[in-house]
Protein backbone atom coordinates (compact mmCIF):
# COMPACT_ATOMS: atom_id res chain seq x y z
CA UNK A 1 0.00 0.00 0.00
CA UNK A 2 0.93 3.35 -0.95
CA UNK A 3 0.18 6.61 1.92
CA UNK A 4 -2.50 7.26 0.36
CA UNK A 5 -4.33 3.64 0.36
CA UNK A 6 -2.59 3.50 3.87
CA UNK A 7 -4.82 6.19 5.25
CA UNK A 8 -7.88 5.29 3.48
CA UNK A 9 -7.34 1.61 5.21
CA UNK A 10 -6.67 2.98 8.32
CA UNK A 11 -9.53 5.99 8.17
CA UNK A 12 -12.25 2.82 7.43
CA UNK A 13 -10.71 0.58 9.85
CA UNK A 14 -11.47 3.82 12.59
CA UNK A 15 -14.66 4.56 11.58
CA UNK A 16 -15.41 0.17 12.44
CA UNK A 17 -13.89 0.65 15.66
CA UNK A 18 -14.71 4.34 16.85
CA UNK A 19 -18.17 3.96 17.95
CA UNK A 20 -20.22 2.54 21.52
CA UNK A 21 -19.95 -1.10 20.47
CA UNK A 22 -16.20 -0.96 21.76
CA UNK A 23 -17.23 -0.12 24.95
CA UNK A 24 -18.26 -3.24 26.22
CA UNK A 25 -15.58 -4.90 26.14
CA UNK A 26 -12.88 -1.78 26.87
CA UNK A 27 -12.18 -0.82 30.21
CA UNK A 28 -13.74 2.76 28.79
CA UNK A 29 -16.36 1.72 30.51
CA UNK A 30 -15.27 2.72 33.65
CA UNK A 31 -15.27 6.31 33.67
CA UNK A 32 -18.57 6.18 31.15
CA UNK A 33 -20.70 4.96 34.79
CA UNK A 34 -20.35 8.41 36.24
CA UNK A 35 -21.09 12.17 35.15
CA UNK A 36 -19.43 14.63 37.42
CA UNK A 37 -16.18 15.69 36.11
CA UNK A 38 -13.93 14.32 38.68
CA UNK A 39 -15.23 11.13 38.82
CA UNK A 40 -14.76 10.37 35.40
CA UNK A 41 -11.30 11.52 35.63
CA UNK A 42 -10.55 9.66 38.56
CA UNK A 43 -12.54 6.29 37.50
CA UNK A 44 -10.83 6.42 33.78
CA UNK A 45 -7.21 7.16 35.70
CA UNK A 46 -7.81 4.00 38.45
CA UNK A 47 -9.09 1.72 35.38
CA UNK A 48 -6.30 2.95 33.14
CA UNK A 49 -3.45 2.14 35.70
CA UNK A 50 -4.44 -1.42 35.98
CA UNK A 51 -4.95 -2.18 32.23
CA UNK A 52 -2.99 -4.70 31.32
CA UNK A 53 -3.47 -8.72 30.87
CA UNK A 54 -6.65 -10.42 30.51
CA UNK A 55 -9.72 -7.85 29.40
CA UNK A 56 -12.25 -9.11 31.43
CA UNK A 57 -10.42 -9.34 34.22
CA UNK A 58 -8.87 -5.41 34.00
CA UNK A 59 -12.98 -4.52 33.81
CA UNK A 60 -14.13 -7.06 36.44
CA UNK A 61 -11.09 -5.21 38.73
CA UNK A 62 -12.26 -2.16 37.93
CA UNK A 63 -15.65 -2.41 39.03
CA UNK A 64 -14.36 -3.75 42.17
CA UNK A 65 -11.98 -0.34 42.71
CA UNK A 66 -15.01 1.35 42.27
CA UNK A 67 -17.45 -0.55 44.78
CA UNK A 68 -14.86 -0.21 47.36
CA UNK A 69 -14.81 3.60 47.03
CA UNK A 70 -18.56 3.44 47.32
CA UNK A 71 -18.97 4.16 43.60
CA UNK A 72 -18.17 7.83 44.76
CA UNK A 73 -14.49 8.14 43.52
CA UNK A 74 -14.10 11.95 44.40
CA UNK A 75 -15.56 12.20 47.50
CA UNK A 76 -13.30 9.09 48.71
CA UNK A 77 -10.30 10.25 47.75
CA UNK A 78 -11.03 13.83 49.11
CA UNK A 79 -12.76 12.59 52.69
CA UNK A 80 -11.43 9.26 53.51
CA UNK A 81 -9.96 7.77 56.62
CA UNK A 82 -7.37 5.25 57.22
CA UNK A 83 -10.23 3.45 58.58
CA UNK A 84 -11.63 3.43 54.90
CA UNK A 85 -8.23 2.69 53.74
CA UNK A 86 -8.51 -0.27 55.45
CA UNK A 87 -11.25 -1.95 53.36
CA UNK A 88 -8.66 -1.94 50.20
CA UNK A 89 -6.16 -4.00 51.61
CA UNK A 90 -7.20 -7.35 49.85
CA UNK A 91 -7.68 -5.62 46.60
CA UNK A 92 -5.40 -7.23 43.66
CA UNK A 93 -4.76 -6.97 40.10
CA UNK A 94 -1.58 -8.43 39.33
CA UNK A 95 1.07 -6.53 40.62
CA UNK A 96 -1.01 -4.03 41.71
CA UNK A 97 -1.79 -4.48 45.56
CA UNK A 98 -3.68 -3.04 48.08
CA UNK A 99 -1.37 -1.18 49.34
CA UNK A 100 -0.34 0.15 46.04
CA UNK A 101 -3.94 1.25 45.84
CA UNK A 102 -4.37 2.87 48.93
CA UNK A 103 -0.97 5.15 47.83
CA UNK A 104 -2.86 6.17 44.60
CA UNK A 105 -5.44 7.13 46.59
CA UNK A 106 -3.24 9.37 49.00
CA UNK A 107 -1.45 10.33 45.66
CA UNK A 108 -4.93 11.71 43.78
CA UNK A 109 -5.85 13.22 47.14
CA UNK A 110 -2.78 15.38 47.04
CA UNK A 111 -3.31 16.41 43.25
CA UNK A 112 -6.85 17.29 43.72
CA UNK A 113 -5.85 19.31 47.09
CA UNK A 114 -2.29 20.93 46.24
CA UNK A 115 -2.40 21.25 42.53
CA UNK A 116 -5.33 21.94 41.08
CA UNK A 117 -6.72 18.49 39.82
CA UNK A 118 -5.75 16.05 37.19
CA UNK A 119 -6.51 18.05 34.41
CA UNK A 120 -4.81 21.14 35.66
CA UNK A 121 -1.17 18.90 36.34
CA UNK A 122 -1.20 17.05 32.70
CA UNK A 123 -2.45 20.79 30.80
CA UNK A 124 0.53 22.41 32.60
CA UNK A 125 3.74 20.70 31.19
CA UNK A 126 2.22 19.95 27.89
CA UNK A 127 4.11 20.54 24.51
CA UNK A 128 2.77 21.20 21.13
CA UNK A 129 3.17 17.60 19.61
CA UNK A 130 3.43 15.54 22.97
CA UNK A 131 2.66 15.39 26.26
CA UNK A 132 5.17 12.83 27.64
CA UNK A 133 6.65 15.87 29.59
CA UNK A 134 3.71 16.24 31.21
CA UNK A 135 3.19 12.46 32.12
CA UNK A 136 6.94 12.86 33.48
CA UNK A 137 5.84 16.04 35.63
CA UNK A 138 2.62 14.08 37.28
CA UNK A 139 4.65 11.64 38.09
CA UNK A 140 6.66 13.28 39.95
CA UNK A 141 4.16 15.33 41.57
CA UNK A 142 2.20 12.36 42.52
CA UNK A 143 4.86 11.00 44.20
CA UNK A 144 6.06 13.98 45.84
CA UNK A 145 4.15 12.96 49.17
CA UNK A 146 4.99 10.01 51.09
CA UNK A 147 5.12 6.43 49.19
CA UNK A 148 6.08 3.39 48.93
CA UNK A 149 8.81 2.85 46.48
CA UNK A 150 7.24 -0.29 44.84
CA UNK A 151 3.79 1.79 43.89
CA UNK A 152 6.44 3.99 41.74
CA UNK A 153 6.21 1.19 38.95
CA UNK A 154 2.93 1.94 38.23
CA UNK A 155 3.40 5.06 36.05
CA UNK A 156 5.58 4.72 33.61
CA UNK A 157 8.11 7.45 32.84
CA UNK A 158 8.33 8.51 28.80
CA UNK A 159 11.59 10.22 30.00
CA UNK A 160 13.14 6.87 30.75
CA UNK A 161 12.44 5.55 27.57
CA UNK A 162 8.91 3.80 28.41
CA UNK A 163 5.89 4.11 25.88
CA UNK A 164 3.89 4.70 28.68
CA UNK A 165 0.85 3.21 26.98
CA UNK A 166 -1.63 3.04 30.11
CA UNK A 167 -1.30 6.27 30.56
CA UNK A 168 -1.72 7.86 27.22
CA UNK A 169 -4.61 5.68 26.59
CA UNK A 170 -5.92 7.54 29.71
CA UNK A 171 -4.99 10.80 28.15
CA UNK A 172 -6.62 9.71 24.73
CA UNK A 173 -9.92 8.99 27.02
CA UNK A 174 -10.07 12.30 29.06
CA UNK A 175 -8.60 14.76 25.68
CA UNK A 176 -10.73 13.89 22.78
CA UNK A 177 -14.12 14.95 21.71
CA UNK A 178 -15.01 13.52 18.27
CA UNK A 179 -18.93 12.70 19.65
CA UNK A 180 -18.39 9.31 18.44
CA UNK A 181 -19.42 8.22 21.92
CA UNK A 182 -16.20 6.18 23.27
CA UNK A 183 -13.33 8.83 24.07
CA UNK A 184 -15.13 11.25 26.89
CA UNK A 185 -13.67 14.16 25.90
CA UNK A 186 -14.14 16.07 29.16
CA UNK A 187 -10.95 17.83 29.60
CA UNK A 188 -10.57 21.05 27.25
CA UNK A 189 -7.14 22.85 28.05
CA UNK A 190 -5.30 19.81 26.22
CA UNK A 191 -5.06 19.76 22.40
CA UNK A 192 -5.86 15.77 20.64
CA UNK A 193 -2.93 17.12 18.31
CA UNK A 194 -0.78 16.49 20.98
CA UNK A 195 -1.81 13.03 22.05
CA UNK A 196 0.39 10.15 21.71
CA UNK A 197 -0.81 6.59 20.69
CA UNK A 198 -1.08 3.76 23.34
CA UNK A 199 1.30 1.49 22.12
CA UNK A 200 1.23 -1.95 23.15
CA UNK A 201 1.86 -5.69 21.98
CA UNK A 202 -1.36 -5.34 19.53
CA UNK A 203 -0.81 -1.77 17.90
CA UNK A 204 3.34 -2.31 17.89
CA UNK A 205 2.79 -5.65 15.51
CA UNK A 206 -0.10 -4.31 13.75
CA UNK A 207 1.74 -1.15 12.79
CA UNK A 208 5.30 -3.12 12.16
CA UNK A 209 2.86 -5.03 9.38
CA UNK A 210 2.12 -2.19 7.80
CA UNK A 211 5.41 -0.16 7.69
CA UNK A 212 4.63 2.41 9.91
CA UNK A 213 6.73 1.30 12.58
CA UNK A 214 10.41 -0.17 12.00
CA UNK A 215 11.76 -0.79 15.82
CA UNK A 216 11.17 -4.02 17.44
CA UNK A 217 11.01 -2.86 20.73
CA UNK A 218 7.61 -1.06 22.28
CA UNK A 219 9.37 1.56 23.72
CA UNK A 220 9.78 5.39 23.71
CA UNK A 221 11.41 5.50 20.69
CA UNK A 222 9.28 3.50 19.00
CA UNK A 223 6.11 6.00 20.03
CA UNK A 224 7.88 8.55 18.82
CA UNK A 225 8.76 6.92 15.87
CA UNK A 226 5.05 5.70 15.46
CA UNK A 227 3.88 8.86 16.70
CA UNK A 228 5.58 10.67 13.75
CA UNK A 229 3.77 8.38 11.28
CA UNK A 230 0.07 8.76 12.63
CA UNK A 231 0.85 12.62 12.62
CA UNK A 232 1.86 12.64 9.01
CA UNK A 233 -1.99 10.84 8.44
CA UNK A 234 -4.06 13.15 10.68
CA UNK A 235 -2.12 16.23 12.62
CA UNK A 236 -5.14 17.06 14.52
CA UNK A 237 -5.96 14.01 16.10
CA UNK A 238 -3.63 11.23 15.29
CA UNK A 239 -4.29 9.24 18.04
CA UNK A 240 -7.82 8.21 16.44
CA UNK A 241 -5.42 5.69 14.11
CA UNK A 242 -5.01 3.78 18.02
CA UNK A 243 -8.71 2.62 17.36
CA UNK A 244 -7.74 0.84 13.96
CA UNK A 245 -4.16 -0.88 14.73
CA UNK A 246 -5.87 -2.04 17.82
CA UNK A 247 -9.15 -2.94 16.46
CA UNK A 248 -7.00 -4.81 13.49
CA UNK A 249 -4.51 -6.78 15.97
CA UNK A 250 -6.55 -7.62 18.59
CA UNK A 251 -10.59 -8.15 17.03
CA UNK A 252 -9.09 -9.55 13.61
CA UNK A 253 -6.01 -11.03 14.54
CA UNK A 254 -4.38 -8.52 11.60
Amino acid sequence: MNQKELKEFLDEKVIQYNNQDFIESDPVQIPHLFSQKEDIEIAGFLSATIAWGNRKMIIKNSHQMMELMGNTPYDFIMSHSENDLERLENFVHRTFNGKDFSGFIKGLQHIYKNHGGLETVFAKNQEKDSLQKSISEFKKIFFEIDHLPRTQKHISDPLNNSAAKRINMYLRWMVRQDTKGVDLGIWKTISPAALSCPLDVHSGNVARKLGILSRKQNDGKALAELDLQLRKMDAADPVKYDFALFGLGVFEGF
